[in-house]
């Protein structure tokens, strides 16, 4: 990876970390629904520039279905439970759990999308889940005023992320990224409009709530957008991959400077298993198997 791409995949890491203390700074006077009709609807506008041109929007127009659903499964119902989950859980703690996507992708692609998976990345998925467990085991409390239901919510978000990236690899590859990106933002609005207006707070929204809303729409989404796909096509998708261990890093740090967050052993144990075990599940640490010990025999010949 070259030094411009490597301030590339930080600054990715910066912004989409920052999206987790925006939302939780938002949301309470947003409301998870409409905050990400704001979030949606400012990125598509910025981002419809790239779709200039005849042959782009005829793209969009032969492909709207498929963007549609790209849209639903890889913003709407995610970013929505997300941005519900901050209202009760700490940003650097919901991004840890975020942080999991890449285990629910290599699942459902095996399960739906034809995906081998072998057998070291089964270890990894198992260190992983474990790493999770470490993480919520004292707070999965499912009644009134518990954060189990917001947990959940944050692992349905990694659900839909793992729905969304196989689809992608399965029905999207041919599009140019500036129609995947603009498309799906496009087609996010549109599903959000009504249902975004509809539950849009009667209280007027203060300063500070719309800066962190406008700040989650145009750097959390329209450039770190840009700068993804922009690192895919110079670096490729294995190396633009490690921006997923480097968000709850970020989003951790931010949340202890902005909001004071505590950096508790359990959460840091938490984050160390499960990074590992999604750095194997992805293999982005390989293990090797020991090689076979050659051992001379007397009359010169090896046995292993």
């Amino acid at each position: 990876m070259s030094p411009a791409d490597t301030l590339r995949l930080i600054l990715l890491s910066s912004l989409w970390g920052m999206s987790f203390i925006f939302m939780r700074v938002a949301v309470p006077e947003f409301g998870p629904v409409s905050l990400i009709l704001v979030r949606m609807g400012v990125g598509a506008l910025l981002m419809l520039p790239l779709l200039l041109g005849r042959h782009y929007l005829r793209q969009v127009w032969e492909n709207k279905g498929k963007l549609l659903i790209l849209g639903l499964v890889n913003h709407v119902l995610p970013f929505s439970l997300l941005a519900l989950a901050t209202t009760r859980l700490e940003a650097g703690f919901t991004s840890l759990i975020n942080a999991t996507t890449p285990l629910f992708t290599a699942l459902l692609g095996a399960l739906f999308f034809a995906t081998p998976v072998q057998g070291r990345q089964y270890l990894g998925l198992a260190l992983a889940f474990l790493g999770v467990y470490v993480l919520t085991a004292d707070r999965l409390d499912f009644a009134l005023g518990g954060d189990g239901w917001f947990i959940l919510a944050v692992l349905g978000a990694t659900f839909c992320y793992g729905i969304a990236t196989n689809f992608s690899k399965t029905y999207l590859t041919h599009l140019p990224v500036r129609v995947l990106a603009a498309g799906s933002c496009a087609m996010s609005a549109l599903i959000l409009l009504l249902p975004g207006l509809w539950l849009w707070p009667e209280a007027p929204i203060s300063a500070l709530g719309w800066a962190n809303g406008l700040a989650l729409a145009v750097f959390s989404t329209t450039v770190a957008f840009l700068l993804y796909f922009t690192l895919i096509a110079s670096a490729g998708a294995t190396a633009t991959s490690t921006v997923t261990f480097l968000v709850p890093v970020s989003a951790l740090l931010w949340g202890y400077l902005l909001l004071e967050e505590t950096l508790s052993l359990q959460v840091l144990a938490g984050m160390a298993i499960t990074l590992a075990g999604t750095a194997i599940a992805t293999r982005m640490i390989r293990l090797r198997r020991p090689a076979p010990r050659c051992v001379e025999s007397p009359g010169g010949k090896h046995l292993d």
